[in-house]
């Protein structure tokens, strides 16, 4: 099923507006033909107040993300990491939208193919309602830990992936 090059990701952001708001955390694994290579992950500096209605829903804080690398400081090595790999989240083109924002303001043209884990979700289970992460997680007895985490929620997509390869 996962032929080729793909990068399951996770993003974190201030807020859901692409336009007023940034990222302050990434996850992401790294999977070649169907096999785990790697992963990665790091908390970024958004350069802005989290709000704490965000704050409470990721338990990420200020303090968190004080000492964190910006965008700007990582965006050089995650371009590296997801270049010319299919881009795989849950509901991806939130992800996909805070990232070729990110990458633009850094002068990088980022527009990878992109599967989306929720449409992948409505095609394998159509029987289902709901194709949110949480009852993916749910329906298919999937081991998560703190949800609303990069890391966290891009082991529940690639674990649902893993059940369907």
């Amino acid at each position: 099923m996962f032929l080729g090059e793909f990068v399951f990701l996770d993003l974190e952001t201030t807020g859901a507006s692409v336009d007023s708001n940034r990222i302050t955390e990434i996850g992401l694994i790294s999977v070649k033909n169907g096999e785990y290579q790697d992963e990665w992950q790091t908390l970024i500096n958004p350069q802005k107040k989290i709000p704490s209605n965000i704050q409470m829903i990721t338990g990420i804080n200020d303090q968190m993300v004080e000492n964190a690398p910006t965008f700007g400081d990582i965006y050089e090595s995650l371009f590296a990491r997801l270049d010319g790999k299919i881009l795989v989240a849950h509901n991806v083109r939130f992800d996909y939208a805070f990232l070729r924002n990110e990458f633009k303001s850094n002068g990088i043209k980022y527009s990878p193919s992109l599967l989306c884990t929720v449409k992948l979700s409505r095609l394998l289970y159509p029987e289902e309602r709901k194709h949110g992460l949480d009852s993916i997680i749910k329906r298919l007895s999937l081991a998560c830990g703190t949800r609303h985490r990069a890391m966290t929620d891009t082991r529940a997509i690639w674990d649902l992936s893993l059940i369907h390869i």
